[in-house]
């Protein structure tokens, strides 16, 4: 049976200005600069949508980090105060077959720890 958070889960309606940063920072590590830089440009104007946690890690094929990880503590303490964490930002790359996690891992960690049904707020591209 799936976990179910008893908190609800809030989501900022854009991302942080620093995300898109740190998302560059992140995909320059897989992609030629000229490729990140038009990645960043299509999810600055992409529309918010929402997937469920648990399909999201199965489309990265990434593990979930663990519970004392400190930014999934930190986030899970965000949700649990009742405040709102920033939608997380996700690249399809059909050459790899699946969605890169470009910022956002650990709140990702942190909401499917609560609850692995929730809907996670998203700009993919």
């Amino acid at each position: 049976m799936a976990k179910r958070c008893v908190h609800a889960i809030r989501w900022l309606k854009r991302p942080q200005a620093h995300d898109y940063p740190a998302a560059a920072s992140y995909l320059t590590l897989l992609y030629s600069s000229k490729v990140v830089a038009r990645h960043v440009k299509r999810l600055k104007s992409a529309d918010k949508v929402e997937f469920k946690s648990k399909d999201i890690f199965r489309a990265s094929g990434l593990p979930l980090l663990a519970a004392g990880n400190s930014d999934v503590i930190k986030d899970r303490k965000t949700i649990k105060s009742g405040g709102a964490l920033s939608p997380i930002l996700l690249v399809r790359d059909p050459e790899l077959g699946r969605v890169v996690i470009a910022d956002g891992y650990h709140r990702l960690c942190a909401v499917y720890s609560l609850d692995e049904d929730a809907a996670i707020a998203c700009r993919i591209v």
